[in-house]
């Protein structure tokens, strides 16, 4: 589970000429990871330390960073509490196999290349003054469509990555539950905000059993984290809570804008908006608490905003997404 080599080199390497020798063995495993003593032969005798490591399924760890983000938090809280013992550093074991520190910062930056483009929030826009798609508007749809089913095609055979995702899809607090704990007190009501969380909770058993949907997604594919340089090719920004997960947490974080766009343009899904819709209940509930919420989107009227909390609840009631009944879903 850990790469005993490249940690000898690494202790070796910190405690400098005061080391003599390092070694390294199993001291047990729980459900979570696995704990190895270090013992270092010194010049002026032993020192121990412990190493852990976290199992890679499961329990939130399935992804190289989670298990960082709960190493940095010990680094940062060990020493906070009284009679707990102390955490040393975070280290990380590179591609190479070599290990380097990692702890100790105050906080974490992203760098990362500058998207050239337009977002896909101007299209959606003009739809409203338009009778008709036009050639761009039908090949922006046909390349976004085939890119998902692109990236959808690549599966990946985890029950455990499949129950995340829809777990984190009502309790992730970047999704649902997190989303509503954003909204300004008095739009909806706490009690209501719990009725869609419960009922969210119960098509979680329903989908339990579909674990074989899991694909490789994007996470947020929502218009401002699509930029197109042309009608047929587009950059993507912000990929999100992993890599793996359900095809309809994509569908649904696109086409719950064609839903909202027409919502705020007409108070009804008609038009152009009418023309893209697939699937499922509480990617839809989740993707519909963001857009109805006023931090997010300030400028939709109270009115409209029902409208699409009226949606949520309406879609998490039925049995089965369906298009025809969007309308009846509004009301």
């Amino acid at each position: 589970m850990i790469n005993k080599k490249s940690i000898e080199k690494y202790i070796l390497k910190l405690f400098g000429k005061k080391a003599i020798s390092v070694h390294i063995e199993k001291l047990g495993a729980g459900v979570q990871g696995a704990g190895f003593l270090i013992d270092i032969k010194t010049k002026e005798g032993h020192e121990s330390y412990v190493i852990k490591g976290l199992f890679p399924e499961g329990l939130e760890h399935d992804y190289p960073a989670d298990r960082a983000g709960v190493f940095l938090l010990d680094l940062e809280e060990f020493q906070n509490l009284p009679k707990h013992i102390k955490a040393i550093d975070v280290l990380a074991e590179k591609k190479n196999g070599t290990i380097q520190s990692i702890g100790g910062g105050k906080e974490y930056y992203l760098l990362m290349e500058k998207a050239e483009g337009d977002h896909y929030f101007n299209d959606l826009k003009a739809y409203a003054g338009k009778d008709r798609l036009d050639t761009s508007d039908i090949e922006k749809i046909q390349t976004m469509s085939s890119y998902l089913a692109k990236i959808h095609s690549v599966k990946k055979e985890s029950r455990a990555l499949h129950w995340r995702k829809v777990r984190d899809t009502i309790g992730h607090g970047e999704c649902l539950m997190g989303v509503f704990d954003t909204y300004p007190d008095g739009l909806i009501s706490y009690d209501e905000m719990a009725e869609i969380e419960k009922k969210c909770v119960d098509w979680r058993a329903r989908l339990k059993p579909k674990y074989n949907r899991l694909c490789q997604v994007h996470g947020d594919f929502h218009p401002g984290n699509i930029w197109f340089q042309n009608s047929n090719d587009f950059v993507l920004l912000d990929r999100s809570r992993g890599p793996w997960g359900d095809a309809a947490d994509d569908v649904t974080a696109l086409t719950i804008n064609y839903i909202f766009f027409s919502i705020c343009n007409f108070g009804r899904l008609e038009g152009l908006y009418a023309e893209a819709l697939v699937l499922v209940a509480p990617f839809y509930a989740f993707r519909g608490a963001v857009v109805a919420n006023p931090v997010f989107y300030p400028d939709v009227s109270d009115q409209n905003r029902r409208r699409i909390i009226n949606f949520v609840n309406a879609v998490l009631d039925d049995d089965e997404f369906v298009i025809d009944k969007v309308n009846e879903y509004i009301r």
